[in-house]
């Protein structure tokens, strides 16, 4: 095991790991392209299996046909299917984004919440979208557990559970509630560049004197 983990106490070392990967990711952010509520809930559910660059080449052409939540729930299914085909699992996400669209202009006149719990009543609304919604449209700190920050954060022994609303609590619990955002947004950047699902890079990582995973991978005689 590293020295330096070794050394300090669990809040030391949390403390000490946003520290880097605020320096390393000062400007850390979504990859997806938004300018509004609507178009980052759209794009949100949209990246479900999906990249981040595939969904901004999507919703590009997709928001200068259907500029507002109004529009898409006047349209039915598959006229929305055209536009989202080249997106995966574009059957079952046409039919949610149809039917919350609907929700959305008949219950919030047209908004779209931005609470988790109003969001989380949205067909096709999981957490994470409405974690990604709250925090990224309207800045209310959330912090969503896609699978890069499920990854990172299991690897750091910053959580320990294959639950993603049990990493969400345990993250939150030893993060402070105003790093939730950059949190997210830096985690995930570390997953793409560092510590990727295959061929984590630890031997260049910043954070491998800190890290669980990286320390159980020396002992292994495998870094």
């Amino acid at each position: 095991m590293s020295k330096i983990s070794t050394i300090l106490s669990d809040k030391d070392k949390v403390k000490l790991i946003i520290e880097k990967l605020n320096i390393s990711y000062p400007g850390a952010a979504s990859g997806l392209v938004f300018d509004n509520p609507y178009q980052l809930f759209v794009a949100t559910v949209l990246s479900a299996q999906t990249t981040d660059g595939q969904v901004n080449r999507i919703t590009e052409k997709l928001f200068a046909i259907i500029p507002t939540v109004h529009h898409l729930a006047a349209m039915g299914p598959e006229d929305l299917k055209p536009y989202i085909k080249n997106c995966g699992l574009y059957h079952n996400k046409s039919k949610h984004l149809i039917a919350a669209a609907k929700m959305i202009v008949e219950n919030y006149q047209g908004a779209i919440p931005d609470s988790i719990e109003e969001l989380l009543k949205l067909p096709g609304v999981g957490r994470k979208t409405a974690n990604v919604i709250v925090s990224n449209a309207y800045g209310i700190p959330a912090l969503a557990v896609d699978t890069h920050v499920f990854r990172v954060s299991n690897r750091l022994g910053l959580a320990n559970s294959r639950n993603l609303e049990i990493v969400e609590e345990q993250l939150k619990t030893l993060i402070p509630s105003f790093k939730w955002i950059d949190a997210h947004h830096q985690l995930i950047a570390h997953g793409r560049n560092l510590c990727t699902a295959r061929n984590p890079k630890c031997r260049h990582c910043f954070l491998s004197d800190l890290c669980a995973f990286a320390a159980e991978r020396r002992l292994s005689d495998d870094l």
